[in-house]
């Protein structure tokens, strides 16, 4: 009876040892689109988050305590985020790997400001995420402005006297995205012939594209995301439109290509240098391929906010959000995307989008010597 007793005390301790140890673990948070019609990039983030926490603790966590994951899911609906949001900042959690649509992340930072979260988003590129003057929000991917600007200089080098149409779809990163690259064709010279919305997650566009047609458009730019995109490309070339169609980052997803099929070929998008050709990503990205994974779109981007803010923690002896802030934008971090540096809004000083073009085999790539 005695020994059952000791066995018991024994194992009583060993459970609360084992607790102790779990209670000392460090939660950190992946929120983006896990369901809905951005699921894709959802994918991507959390593949990326999951790698990178694995990685992270492998080489010893961060000041001594490992991390744990909480993936939280947005589906890009901007109050599911701001719930989220308010969620990861009740339960104290001092980092959010997200969102990934703007529309999600903006409405989240105010959240997470109010919260003591640090948040960098991979993958939100409209410029008033970083505008507001919130001292807990940036990002390692670039901005609408700065993207929307070399969208414009290839299509006025490559369509010079051509017909251009602009649509967008009404969301924070379409309509901004759009916008930007107005601005900047009409800074060039080229004014558009035809600007037209739509709503994300319409179907039909047949009577847009009946526009398209009548008026001739021989390029048209898309703000908005891959299903959209992919559906009105499928229905202008069975209307007979040889039309090309540009977009911005939100195509980086192979999904884009189930949508359309070999008639995708000759899409073009603008994304940053793709990760997975550097140097500094190679044995991550053997790793992914390791495991049936390709880290494409901003699955090394979401790794990579990882490794910015463990370098920080580890910089600032805490996982203090203001403190971890501090850090962050006072160092140079090295990261699976290459060296990321921080101005005081929050954006990062090394920008450079290319420009891509889908192939007919599902692929894309970038154009080489584009001229942008």
């Amino acid at each position: 009876m005695k020994s059952l007793k000791l066995i018991g005390l024994a194992f009583g301790a060993s459970i609360a040892l084992s607790s102790a140890a779990f209670a000392q673990d460090v939660t950190i948070a992946v929120a983006g689109p896990m369901t809905g019609g951005e699921s894709a990039f959802g994918r991507q983030m959390k593949n990326g988050a999951e790698m990178a926490v694995a990685d992270i603790n492998a080489a010893g966590g961060v000041n001594g305590k490992k991390l744990a994951l909480s993936v939280e899911d947005d589906a890009c609906d901007p109050k599911q985020a701001r719930s989220i949001a308010e969620k990861i900042a009740g339960a104290k959690i001092p980092f959010v790997a997200g969102h990934y649509c703007s529309s999600s992340s903006i409405p989240a930072s105010e959240a997470y400001a109010d919260g003591n979260v640090l948040q960098i988003t991979p993958a939100s590129t409209n410029p008033l995420f970083t505008e507001r003057k919130l001292w807990n929000v940036a990002r390692v991917c670039g901005r609408d402005d700065q993207q929307g600007l070399i969208a414009a200089q290839y299509i006025a080098k490559n369509f010079k006297g051509k017909n251009i149409a602009i649509l967008n779809d009404k969301t924070t990163y379409g309509k901004g995205l759009a916008d930007e690259t107005k601005k900047a064709l009409n800074k060039a010279g080229i004014t558009e012939k035809m600007y037209e919305s739509y709503n994300k997650g319409d179907k039909d566009f047949n009577a847009i594209v009946s526009r398209l047609k009548r008026d001739n458009i021989d390029l048209v730019y898309v703000g908005g995301y891959h299903q959209e995109s992919g559906l009105i490309l499928r229905q202008m070339r069975d209307q007979g439109l040889k039309t090309v169609l540009m977009a911005g980052d939100a195509l980086a997803d192979k999904e884009y290509a189930s949508i359309t099929g070999p008639a995708g070929e000759g899409t073009l998008f603008t994304f940053g240098p793709d990760p997975r050709n550097k140097p500094t990503a190679k044995k991550i990205v053997d790793a992914f391929k390791a495991k049936n994974i390709d880290p494409e779109g901003y699955t090394l981007y979401t790794y990579a906010a990882m490794q910015v803010w463990s370098q920080a923690v580890k910089k600032a002896g805490t996982t203090d959000a203001k403190k971890v802030m501090e850090a962050m934008k006072a160092g140079k971090w090295d990261t699976v995307i290459g060296p990321i540096e921080y101005d005081a809004k929050g954006d990062i000083k090394q920008i450079d989008y290319v420009v891509y073009k889908w192939d007919a085999k599902g692929g894309y790539a970038e154009i080489k010597g584009n001229g942008t």
